[in-house]
């Protein structure tokens, strides 16, 4: 897990560096996730499981605004990444000048808009019935923190840029830890109910900032800023957010999936039924953690090699990346298709005296989440090919390829499933319209990154 310098992205041997790059990013990944699945575990044990619903409704807004700071921060990671192999040190330091100041503007703008609208957007994201008033209690109090996010998440793909992955890693971990810790005492001692889960997050964003705030100001750090390297300057905003509108792209369609994903079920079976997919939703983001980690560690080393001309490096990486990100998702998939009555039931209260509510809910979750969990998760072992595929257009700054490829799965091929074989097979709709959407992506994916392997990396 040791960091390692820009230079080396262009000498040591590939399987040895995506291992450097992908382990660190997996574990911080993993934490972050585990930090997700544990937190709706603690609010759904104490609180109960409307409240998974009603995080499950904040997401997208909050979501969204945070990922503009990732947008920010990949596209401009691609940037500083192939400069640094080409030896651009300027050009690396005005671009993360720019990133910084960009980022504090829009999300400052987001969240005003945010909160001017909550009572509107709330609803309209699925958060009707019984969930709304827990919905607002948490939205509120979140979205103070996410611009603080939206900067942990644009400072964390300027650290891996750097090579610096264990640094990324620990920027990861902190504010997961730190909120569950605060989960315990705001929620289980202090009994503070969703206000308790909302401050909890809230302070994590604030510790990871200032973990990010002390690795720029240390000697850690190859990009020493100076007043000159911040403000704006238009040509490197263009290309930031021009390889930035591709993960926000992505984000923008996760947020678009959580609203209508939301509302289809609500309809289907209430509050219940969002709650399965409240689940589900926690399962995905953790149960594919080390498929990630190898897609974060593949993104420097192909940038920078392709930055440096090697382009037998480069069409290196990507197959080891393949290779290695295949197995894991394959092992991935053995444990979720084996283990799913056991994953539900961890987020289900035991509490007694619960109310008849309560235990209705947790029997309709109980029973529905396991065979909508392997529906959902499918196609797992090949979803390999589509991640690489597409951020390799990204790492490389192609952006238009890149974008296409990125909404592939989930904006040309699932949202339009999920709005029409509902209609036909009610909630088993829902739940195969993912591994249909994982299929016909990778089918596209591997076509246009086989193109362009025979057509430039010769």
């Amino acid at each position: 897990m040791a960091n390692v310098s820009s230079d080396q992205l262009g000498s040591d041997a590939i399987s040895k560096l995506l291992v450097k790059q992908a382990v660190p990013a997996s574990i911080g990944i993993l934490v972050m996730s585990l930090n997700v699945l544990v937190d709706s575990i603690f609010v759904g044990n104490w609180i109960g499981s409307i409240a998974i619903a009603a995080i499950n409704v904040v997401l997208p807004v909050s979501f969204f605004i945070g990922a503009l700071g990732m947008a920010i921060g990949i596209g401009g990671a691609s940037m500083i990444s192939r400069a640094l192999g080409a030896n651009n040190r300027e050009k690396a330091l005005r671009t993360f000048g720019n990133q910084i100041c960009f980022t504090l503007m829009v999300t400052v703008i987001m969240v005003t808009v945010g909160l001017a609208y909550v009572d509107e957007l709330i609803p309209a994201f699925g958060g009707k019935g019984s969930i709304f008033e827990m919905a607002k209690i948490y939205y509120v109090i979140v979205l103070y923190g996410v611009p603080l996010l939206a900067l942990n998440m644009m400072g964390n793909a300027v650290i891996r840029a750097e090579g610096k992955p264990k640094f990324a890693m620990i920027a990861m971990i902190i504010p997961s830890i730190g909120n569950l810790l605060m989960d315990f005492i705001f929620i289980n001692v202090l009994d503070y109910g969703m206000q308790g889960a909302a401050w909890a997050t809230t302070i994590s964003y604030f510790l990871c900032f200032s973990y990010i705030l002390y690795f720029f100001l240390s000697g850690h750090s190859e990009l020493k800023l100076s007043i000159r390297h911040l403000g704006f300057n238009i040509a490197v905003l263009r290309e930031i957010s021009s390889l930035g509108f591709v993960t926000l792209s992505r984000q923008a369609v996760v947020s678009v999936i959580y609203l209508l994903m939301n509302n289809i079920l609500f309809d289907l079976g209430g509050e219940a039924m969002v709650a399965v997919y409240a689940i589900i939703g926690r399962m995905l983001m953790f149960a594919l953690f080390p498929v990630f980690g190898v897609t974060q560690g593949f993104l420097p080393i192909a940038g920078y090699n392709y930055g440096a001309a090697k382009y037998g490096r480069v069409k290196e990486s990507i197959y080891t990346a393949i290779k290695y990100a295949a197995i894991l998702a394959t092992v991935v998939f053995t444990g979720l298709m084996i283990f799913p009555e056991e994953i539900a039931g961890l987020f289900l209260s035991h509490r007694p005296n619960m109310s008849d509510v309560e235990l209705a809910t947790n029997a309709f979750v109980l029973e529905n989440t396991p065979s909508a969990m392997r529906w959902v998760f499918a196609a797992t072992p090949i979803i390999a090919l589509q991640l690489i595929g597409a951020a390799y257009f990204q790492a490389i700054g192609k952006a238009v390829p890149a974008l296409l490829l990125t909404l592939c799965r989930q904006g040309f091929f699932f949202i339009p499933l999920i709005l029409i074989l509902p209609n036909y097979l009610g909630e088993l709709g829902v739940w195969i319209s993912f591994p249909i959407a994982d299929v016909l992506a990778t089918i596209v994916t591997g076509y246009f990154l086989k193109k362009e392997i025979e057509k430039n990396l010769v």
